[in-house]
């Protein structure tokens, strides 16, 4: 696929919004990646690095398997990644301390309109039995997830290269949040401690999990995308679902964990109406961020129906 420096610049954007999301404890940075219209390719890069590459790299030089691998994309896509890590998350991680319910109402106008739009992929009838039943099996088991409590810390070898195998599993899986994940197996504490204090080992052990999980999984995705597609993403689609509960602005909190700067946060909440919100519920500026996160899904989509009518045409 031919591209223009143009298409790259939206790539990297389109990584920085993941990049950002992925920070937050409760939203996938694959969410961003389905409605942003590179999900599929992502998985299909992904499961093209392999051995073979490896061998086309010897014999047939850098220029040529650089191509294979997608590198432009990918390296389009981890830059925009990077920069929002190390940039737009500081903002991100501010608005969660300071203004939680208008963030979180803003994320929650995105996956929203996101589950339409997904679910119009499908397009399913009325005798589709079974795949209204994969996407209430993962709206369930997404619910779920976001219901457990979180477990004791660990920072052991063996946990922490789990920990990032299974964390990134969930980062590419839209519906369900990366972070969270640490959080409920208790790995988010000591990653972002061995982060903030330069631990090498401990982030080149977490960065091992991450990348054989995440090679590992793509090609999962990848076969499930190829031989059951609508399946696939009424499976999503659940997950997108269930994870609703966890970014409702409203919430109570049931208990606490002491983040990286020794301040008491919510570790496990409970979602409650605004109208039983202890404090200022923000509903009109809530709502109003809610509809600009739905605007932001509507103008993408009539972006990408634009983009493939013209490479149609």
């Amino acid at each position: 696929m031919k591209r223009s420096p143009l298409d790259y610049l939206i790539i990297s954007l389109k990584g920085m919004a993941m990049g950002a999301a992925d920070v937050v404890p409760g939203v996938s940075g694959g969410t961003i990646a389905f409605i942003s219209g590179i999900y599929e390719e992502l998985i299909g890069t992904l499961n093209n690095i392999n051995f073979a590459l490896l061998k086309n790299l010897k014999t047939e030089g850098l220029k040529s398997t650089w191509k294979k691998a997608n590198g432009p994309f990918l390296l389009a896509l981890l830059s925009g990644v990077f920069v929002s890590i190390i940039s737009l998350a500081k903002g991100v991680e501010w608005f969660l301390e300071h203004h939680p319910i208008l963030l979180w109402s803003f994320f929650f106008g995105l996956v929203l309109a996101s589950i339409v739009y997904v679910g119009k992929q499908i397009k399913t009838t009325a005798k589709d039995f079974k795949l209204f039943i994969a996407m209430a099996i993962g709206a369930v088991v997404a619910y779920l997830i976001t219901t457990i409590n979180p477990s004791e810390t660990s920072d052991t070898n063996l946990f922490l290269f789990f920990a990032g195998a299974l964390a990134i599993c969930a980062m590419i899986l839209p519906g369900i949040s990366g972070s969270f994940i640490l959080v409920i197996i208790g790995a988010y504490s000591p990653v972002l401690e061995a982060l903030n204090t330069l631990n090498i080992k401990k982030i080149v052990l977490f960065g091992a999990g991450a990348v054989v999980g995440l090679l590992s999984f793509s090609k999962l995705l990848k076969w499930l995308f190829e031989k059951y597609h609508r399946l696939t993403l009424a499976v999503i689609t659940g997950f997108m679902i269930g994870s609703l509960n966890k970014i409702w602005p409203w919430k109570i909190a049931l208990t606490f964990r002491t983040n990286s700067k020794g301040v008491k946060v919510p570790l496990n909440e409970e979602s409650i109406s605004p109208f039983s919100f202890d404090g200022d519920p923000q509903l009109l500026q809530a709502i109003g961020l809610m509809v600009f996160g739905i605007l932001i899904i509507l103008i993408l989509e009539k972006i990408s129906t634009k983009i493939n009518t013209i490479e149609t045409s």
